[in-house]
């Protein structure tokens, strides 16, 4: 990975910094409903206002589309942050630009932290209008990109005001990246994925970038069902994309000439009905049932996946297995994330998570901390899988 500047590389003290944050957390009733974002991107922000930093926050909140929206407001998270950094008093600036921020900005004392209203506001943020750029960046003095979650967007605030002021990345920003890198730019060799979901059309770049830098692919979910369909398995009722199975083949081969082994199930759960507790029983995956649909991975495919991942260094995670938000289809991708957390506690696996349904079947799992490192990026943690620049990391990257 190229490298980039870290707040080590910067001075902050007496001087304002703009700290990108991704805090677009749920909301109800007014209040914030998980503080999970805005807990992991305070150490960044403690960091440089103990360092004497004016620390002025940016960040988006659902998508407004360029006008005001009270519901969209980002003071009630701006109160959740003062909460979450040690009580401190976090202002709140009407607007992220003009008369109001500026007047919040210039009131700023060493160590202080404020926050101004939602980017997406104004129509340059999404358009990453330069001239938005430079208003926002009018307010500060160094830039510092804590939203690895948001890097896949070329927004004002992400990418286009890292050109105007010295860039670096914060602490949640770093560890994503260091964490990235460690799964499939400098892995520990054999290397595995588990990429799962529904659909095998969403994760083709994925997974043609996956068969040439992994040594073993697992493949769940109902994505799985396509791939057994191209092999000329009878997949029942289970839902797959027939129109795609070509290129589940093209993917195959390309994996074969690659040397990357694709493990798919030998055995499946299947039922008549999707629903929790749906009576259901195991079958091998050349014996569905016509009237039925595979809902997860069976015990023996568990098995040889646990078998295989004892001998690799390094796991890529991305979607689940099975159905598992209903029981008891969550099974394989449960048993599978435990044994990943042991292999990791025994300092044998570096395992790297990411994706909102990942993250979800980890912590049904109990295994949310057992990991190295699980991303709570959903889009860019895809893009990375699939090879792509990110506006927001290429942004902050130096030269060699």
């Amino acid at each position: 990975m190229t490298r980039f500047k870290t707040i080590d590389d910067l001075d902050v003290a007496g001087k304002r910094v703009l700290v990108r944050a991704d805090l677009n957390v749920p909301m109800k009733d007014g209040a914030v409903a998980d503080a999970t974002r805005i807990v992991r991107t305070v150490p960044t922000l403690v960091e440089l206002a103990d360092k004497g930093g004016r620390v002025i926050v940016l960040s988006h909140l659902g998508r407004p589309k360029g006008r005001v929206v009270e519901s969209l407001s980002l003071r009630p998270v701006a109160a959740a942050l003062g909460a979450a950094v040690d009580g401190r008093e976090v202002a709140f600036a009407a607007d992220c630009v003009g008369p109001d921020a500026s007047t919040v900005a210039a009131a700023m004392a060493d160590g202080d932290i404020v926050m101004v209203e939602n980017l997406r506001f104004h129509a340059g943020e999404e358009g990453n209008d330069p001239a938005f750029a430079k208003e926002l960046a009018a307010l500060g003095d160094v830039y510092v990109n804590d939203a690895f979650s948001c890097a896949h967007r070329a927004h004002a605030s992400t990418e286009a005001i890292a050109r105007l002021l010295p860039a670096a990345a914060g602490r949640l920003m770093q560890a994503e990246l260091e964490a990235l890198a460690s799964a499939l730019d400098e892995p520990r060799h054999p290397v595995a994925a588990v990429v799962g979901g529904a659909k095998i059309s969403t994760k083709m770049d994925a997974l043609g970038h996956l068969v040439d830098k992994t040594d073993l692919l697992i493949i769940g979910g109902a994505m799985a069902n396509t791939f057994l369909l191209a092999r000329g398995v009878n997949v029942g009722r289970s839902l797959c994309e027939p129109d795609m199975t070509d290129s589940a083949r093209a993917i195959m081969a390309a994996a074969s000439r690659a040397g990357c082994d694709i493990a798919l199930p030998v055995d499946a759960v299947v039922a008549r009905e999707f629903a929790e507790g749906a009576e259901s029983e195991t079958v091998p995956v050349d014996a569905i049932p016509p009237d039925a649909m595979i809902l997860d991975l069976g015990p023996a495919s568990v098995g040889d996946l646990v078998r295989r991942l004892e001998g690799c260094r390094t796991l890529v995670w991305n979607g689940p297995l099975g159905a598992f938000e209903v029981s008891p289809f969550d099974a394989a991708t449960t048993a599978l994330a435990r044994a990943v957390a042991r292999l990791t506690k025994e300092g044998r696996l570096v395992s790297v998570a990411g994706g909102g349904d990942t993250v979800a079947a980890l912590a049904k799992a109990g295994v949310g901390d057992g990991f190295t490192y699980v991303s709570t990026a959903g889009g860019a943690f895809l893009e990375w899988l699939e090879g792509k620049v990110l506006p927001g990391v290429a942004a902050l990257q130096v030269a060699d």
